[in-house]
């Protein structure tokens, strides 16, 4: 089993192929070529565990299974990452280990680039101005890669601590070398006249409401990941065009979870899943006066495609640290088999 840590990790795929992973990905699940996904929440005294599982076939079959803890006091209080987990990569022909990592860089990146992959099909292709709600981490990955997709030429940042969006607006500037401005209100007339607007907060109770949409928006809705999150008016989403990423997901824990519960939308109001637009088996936008909603609630898909990825680099040019997971081989004699067992406990 190969062991990659989050340097190993960061040093092997950009955000131009983990946006390329993450397409391909989603046609695959679009196509049948993909594992029935698996989510799993706990929760904890002060955050909670997501478990997500799946598998791809690539190259090779790949299964996959994600477990990252959200603790969204860590940063300020401990100076710790708010997010942190390990992916678990196997062999889906034969249940062979192969390999354990980080997941901090690998959910950071992938996630972005999945709104980078839906802007391509549901923003209008000359929208060049947005607005990203959430100035954190998350909030720099996806400005980036929509700049990958996007003739983006200006971006506001919105964030309840006015000190953290005046330092995202000064540090993305430098970064893209585009013009970001802090926002101080939700119903600021900027917001309103953005193109794209991003939603990656962990919020509680939606904030973004209908009427600071103007027609032609693409929205994509990041934070909603668990049951209890929410940053869209559930009237927002009945009155648009909605793709999610895997329906079976956002009906459990998307904003398309609440716009259900509100009795405002059901299953069959959804447009499309992502991965059906990229396939060509839907059509995304048409028109450039439609809303159109990217339900992101985070995929086993996407996880599975960067790691498969990342596996295959480190792999070929001997990055990371080889580990042999039972420590039992067969010339070991039968006598010694237990010890060395007991060793691993």
């Amino acid at each position: 089993m190969l062991l990659l840590n989050h340097h190993d990790i960061a040093s092997l795929l950009d955000l131009d192929e983990y946006i390329s992973a993450v397409e391909q990905a989603f046609k695959l699940h679009a196509e049948g070529k993909a594992l029935k996904t698996g989510l799993l929440h706990v929760n904890a005294r002060e955050g909670e565990f997501h478990v997500k599982a799946g598998g791809l076939q690539l190259k090779n079959t790949y299964f996959g299974l994600k477990v990252n803890g959200g603790f969204f006091q860590n940063q300020m209080q401990f100076g710790m990452p708010n997010i942190q987990g390990a992916i678990y990569l196997a062999d889906a022909e034969n249940g062979s280990p192969l390999a354990l990592m980080d997941s901090r860089e690998i959910t950071m990146k992938r996630t972005g680039a999945a709104t980078a992959v839906a802007a391509k099909y549901l923003a209008r292709p000359d929208a060049s101005v947005v607005t990203i709600f959430g100035c954190g981490t998350q909030g720099r990955i996806q400005l980036e890669a929509l700049t990958r997709v996007l003739p983006i030429r200006e971006a506001f940042a919105y964030s309840r601590n006015r000190e953290k969006a005046a330092r995202f607006a000064e540090e993305m500037s430098a970064a893209l070398q585009i013009r970001v401005r802090p926002v101080a209100d939700l119903d600021d007339d900027d917001i309103q006249a953005s193109d794209v607007c991003v939603t990656c907060t962990p919020a509680k109770q939606y904030f973004l409401r209908k009427e600071y949409v103007r027609p032609g928006t693409f929205i994509a809705a990041v934070g909603a990941d668990s049951p209890d999150k929410q940053e869209l008016e559930p009237a927002l989403l009945a009155s648009s065009k909605v793709v999610v990423d895997i329906l079976d997901q956002c009906e459990r824990v998307g904003e398309l979870h609440h716009a259900i519960a509100a009795g405002l939308m059901t299953r069959e109001s959804v447009h499309a899943e992502l991965g059906e637009i990229i396939a060509g088996k839907k059509p995304g936008r048409t028109s450039d006066e439609e809303i159109t909603i990217f339900d992101s609630t985070g995929t086993a898909l996407q996880d599975i495609a960067a790691a498969a990825a990342i596996y295959e680099k480190a792999s070929a040019i001997g990055t990371g640290t080889q580990f042999n997971l039972s420590c039992i081989q067969s010339d070991v004699p039968p006598n010694e088999k237990e010890a060395v067992a007991h060793k691993l406990f």
